[in-house]
């Protein structure tokens, strides 16, 4: 379960470890998303930026699985990213965001995306940064995603959401304050 409510994001030497060696696992299961990358020099970034890893965390407990899939040469930071292959579970029945989390009359999520995400550190994907994750894999191939939605579309209501069907990429739309249960949304976060 998620500690979201938290105010303190810090892991514990136990917590820390358990998580360093899931994300090592995962990091030489999955070698394909980061070829040219090397686990020593990411894991040296993760235990100098505690924050980050409360983030990774959150991202682990909430089913995302993040993973390493790129790295910034100019910045030096590692991308992580969802790398679950449906959306998240534990971050699922969530509308867009807190207006319209507010503007339901009835039947409200008990969580939003866009203020979820901040919560936990993290970035919801773009439109483009969703695409860049499916050509690693097929991800959300029964699930869909909220994405990143630009705000002249969210000023009208609506809000964006990605998937993967008959092996292509589709965004569509839904009103901003729906929510689904085989909805959730993915993340990204810098190291």
């Amino acid at each position: 379960m998620s500690n979201l409510s938290s105010k303190k994001k810090k892991l514990s030497r136990e917590q820390r470890e358990e998580l360093l060696g899931a994300l090592k696992a995962r990091f030489e299961k999955n070698r394909n998303c980061h070829r040219d990358l090397e686990w020593v020099k990411v894991q040296t970034k993760l235990e100098a930026n505690p924050g980050k890893l409360w983030s990774l965390n959150e991202m682990e407990l909430t089913g995302g699985e993040p993973d390493v899939v790129g790295h910034d040469k100019t910045s030096g930071e590692y991308i992580f990213c969802d790398c679950s292959a449906e959306s998240p579970k534990g971050r699922r029945n969530v509308c867009y965001d807190g207006e319209a989390q507010e503007a339901r009359k009835a039947f409200k999520p008990e969580h939003n995306a866009v203020d979820m995400a901040a919560a936990m550190g993290i970035e919801l994907l773009t439109e483009e940064q969703y695409r860049e994750l499916q050509k690693l894999g097929s991800f959300d191939t029964k699930t869909s995603s909220w994405v990143k939605t630009p705000s002249d579309i969210r000023r009208l209501g609506g809000a964006l959401f990605a998937d993967r069907r008959y092996n292509t990429v589709f965004v569509y739309h839904n009103g901003a304050s729906s929510y689904f249960g085989s909805r959730a949304f993915r993340g990204s976060l810098r190291v």
